[in-house]
This record gives structure tokens, sequence and C-alpha cells, in this order.
């Protein structure tokens, strides 16, 4: 059964950093795209950060591009989002998502993946 667990969520000022966990249990990250998404409150869930199965091709949405990092640890089975430079914008509830056939710059689209986690609040506020 797959499943997804994030952590390291909470209330950051403006420039701070957070680094989100999303553990994996039920299967094999090789084997599945991961992405980062986010939905802040009366907004569309929009994709953040993904990275493909096959070539572990990273991908961004503009508005995070060379602030956040997403990286993967397959000994732990976890993936990470690295946010860097926050700003008040970048407040929502982040989930991270595992899908096994969605790939290459697809992996942004939320609509493809099967499998969610529960979700981590982020706050940017001074």
């Amino acid at each position: 059964q797959v499943q997804l667990v994030e952590s390291g969520g909470g209330l950051v000022q403006p420039g701070g950093s957070l680094r989100l966990s999303c553990a994996a249990s039920g299967f094999t990250l090789d084997d599945y795209a991961i992405g980062w998404f986010r939905q802040a409150p009366g907004k569309e869930r929009e994709g953040v950060s993904c990275i493909s199965k096959s070539d572990r091709t990273t991908y961004y949405t503009d508005s995070v591009k060379g602030r956040f990092t997403i990286s993967r640890d397959n000994a732990k089975n976890t993936v990470y989002l690295q946010m860097n430079s926050l700003k008040p914008e970048d407040t929502a509830d982040y989930y991270c998502a595992a899908d096994r056939w969605t790939v290459g710059a697809s992996c942004l689209k939320s609509r493809l993946y099967d499998h969610w986690g529960q979700g981590t609040q982020v706050t940017v506020s001074s």
C-alpha cells in the first residue's frame, strides 16, 4: 500500500528557510514520479516541483526556481523540498504525491497523481 507522510512545515519569517520531507512507504522511489504541490486558501492546487522516475530530472514552477530544491534519498525512501528565501506568497498547505506512470515535465500536473499525503502547512509571515 502506497503511503506518503509529509513533515517539516511551520511558521517562518520572510527570507527564511524550511525543509519539507515526504516519507514514502509501500513502493520504491525509483519506480514513481514524486511531486510537491501546494494549495493556498481560495486558490487551486499548483505544482511546485517534481522529480521524474526515469532519469530523476527535476522540474520547478517559475515562481520557485532558484529558491526551492527537490531531492530524494533512496536509502531513506524520502523526498525533500528545501525552500529558501521564502516569501509570504509561498504560504499554503504543501502536499507530496506519487505516481507510477507520469513521465517528464508532466510530473507538475496534480491531476495525474494517484497517491497523496495528508499535507503540511507552511506559513510565511513576520
